[in-house]
């Protein structure tokens, strides 16, 4: 018995040896890293970030036997209708990969391993931050699930993938130490305030283990922007290296809603007395594809008086970094924000809002074919000096807005809009905002046009005969159809539905069909109206070249 029981120790020794000689092999040649001991030992989820040697024989039909590269790993997916989203994370100090460095690649279940992926190359990639660069791919076929690849060999495993119609996809820390959240799928009415207390904050790493969640009240709740009482535990540490906190909402009664927002920017308030802000006017815009219109618009409003510009990109493919670039160059204080979420004006307006609230003492919130114009020739420094003088608790000017049409024109016009269009319908239509960030609503309740403001603070119209806005909404129709097939802003009438066919947001007479009518050039003008065509010639033209300056600098317009 005594022999029989040392042969037993004997054999367990070896057996503990040769597992953890095992394990050490696997850990050599697999690349295990930091992340997999967090996994192991802290219950995180891990995902690897590039597949090991023992990849599968797809994987090496595919990609050959190339060497293992330095590349990022796929932190989440979203399925947008349109596209998929890919948030990339990359390892420390690492180059980012460009679009002609990877594939989007498409892995079913269903089929044996030769026919299991598609390969595509990205739509585009937007973001220069190695924590937060977005591929964007064609949108995922039925039955698949989306990765990416590296053209020089390596395939990237896929991370965990979301649906956009229920999804909490941004939040950042306000000054005041509270979260705003902003959520897709809740469904809530435009401008109006909800219940609260059927809401709850949750803040962790994996919202399935409920156990291991931070929870909070729910301050203030409507349409897609919650905010939410901030724990302690996350003040201190907002952005943890290499595993930032998230912040959700939990529905109750029916659940968390799934989340990729990290909450971000947060924005202390300045000691001692307040200082004047750098900048008296700024502008926000949400936009799409807009980069041959971008130079006509930041160089008008530049000499009427705006100072600086953030532009809210929202999901471009066309030459829209370049025409910013060559604007920064030029001495204009513009700055991109990649914004990718689809109908979400009034959510990324209340975003910029806080963006631009420590830099700007007024914003307005315009699109890129609308243009402030001053028929007496006034600066808007001037304009909302006249309107908000001291003691009357103006903190926002509601400016009344002109639709031009496409004044018998078939073509882009080749001077700008400004000069092109020059008829108009007769009444106003609607009304865009500039507004003093500091007085808004905690709620940061908007329907695009205007915002809420805090108590003790109000809004004046600006009478038409000193300021109004220019909107050149119905344009030559190569420009209008791609309007039509995109809407940015949640609240308004989608012109391809057969729903509130009598919307003011609908073109009159065209229908939920994106066809040309045969009188499209000669619609929509009631009224000549050509004061800001001249004032444009009078004040930008070069009496030289005959030349407008987003000529020159554009090489040509639309350009």
């Amino acid at each position: 018995m005594k022999d029989r029981r040392k042969r037993d120790v004997v054999s367990w020794n070896r057996f503990f040896w040769c597992t953890l000689f095992l394990v050490f092999s696997c850990v050599l040649f697999s690349g295990f890293t930091f992340s997999t001991f967090r996994f192991f030992f802290f219950g995180e989820k891990f995902h690897p970030e590039i597949v090991s040697t023992w990849r599968t024989p797809a994987m090496e039909a595919l990609y050959g036997d190339s060497s293992a590269v330095t590349a990022p790993s796929i932190r989440e997916t979203v399925i947008l209708p349109d596209q998929v989203l890919v948030f990339l994370k990359y390892p420390p100090s690492s180059l980012l990969f460009t679009k002609e460095d990877l594939l989007c690649v498409y892995l079913s279940a269903n089929k044996s391993s030769s026919q299991s992926q598609r390969r595509l190359p990205p739509n585009h990639i937007d973001g220069k931050d190695v924590d937060d660069q977005i591929v964007r791919c064609p949108l995922t076929p039925r039955g698949y699930t989306v990765s990416l690849a590296l053209k020089s060999g390596g395939y990237i495993h896929p991370g965990p993938t979301h649906k956009w119609d229920s999804l909490v996809y941004e939040a950042l820390i306000d000054r005041d130490n509270t979260t705003v959240v902003f959520v897709k799928g809740l469904n809530l009415r435009p401008e109006k305030l909800s219940n609260a207390s059927r809401f709850e904050c949750v803040y962790g790493w994996d919202f399935r283990r409920p156990k291991f969640l931070l929870r909070s009240q729910v301050i203030s709740m409507a349409q897609e922007i919650v905010r939410c009482k901030t724990p302690l535990s996350v003040l201190g540490a907002p952005q943890r290296v290499n595993s930032p906190i998230k912040a959700s909402i939990r529905v109750k009664g029916r659940g968390t809603l799934h989340s990729i927002a990290r909450p971000g920017l947060r924005s202390m308030p300045q000691p001692g007395p307040p200082e004047r802000k750098p900048h008296e006017m700024c502008i926000c815009t949400m936009l799409r594809n807009q980069a041959r219109f971008l130079r006509e618009w930041v160089m008008y409003h530049a000499q009427v008086g705006v100072q600086s510009w953030y532009i809210y990109d929202n999901n471009s493919d066309d030459d829209i970094e370049d025409v910013m670039e060559s604007l920064v160059q030029a001495g204009f204080n513009i700055s991109r924000h990649v914004w990718p979420w689809i109908k979400t004006q009034e959510a990324g307006f209340a975003h910029c809002a806080l963006r631009a609230r420590e830099s700007c003492e007024w914003v307005g919130f315009i699109d890129v074919d609308e243009f402030f114009y001053s028929p007496p020739g006034l600066i808007l420094h001037d304009v909302i000096s006249n309107q908000s003088g001291s003691g009357n608790n103006v903190a926002e000017i509601r400016t009344s807005c002109y639709s031009f049409g496409p004044s018998g024109l078939e073509h882009l016009p080749p001077q700008g809009v400004m000069v092109g269009y020059t008829c108009r319908l007769g009444a106003p239509e609607r009304h865009k905002s500039i507004v003093k960030p500091e007085a808004l609503n905690s709620t940061l309740v908007n329907v695009v046009h205007h915002f809420h403001l805090s108590e003790g603070f109000r809004y004046v119209n600006a009478d038409r005969g000193v300021l109004v806005i220019n909107h050149y909404k119905y344009q030559v129709w190569e420009v209008f159809k791609e309007k039509f097939y995109r809407r940015v802003a949640t609240y308004v009438a989608d012109w391809q539905n057969e729903q509130n066919v009598g919307s003011k947001d609908r073109a009159p007479g065209l229908g939920t069909r994106a066809v040309e009518p045969p009188d499209w050039s000669s619609r929509f003008c009631e009224v000549t109206d050509t004061g800001l065509r001249n004032l444009v010639l009078q004040k930008f033209m070069d009496p030289l070249t005959n030349h407008l300056p987003w000529e020159e600098l554009g090489r040509g317009y639309g350009n």
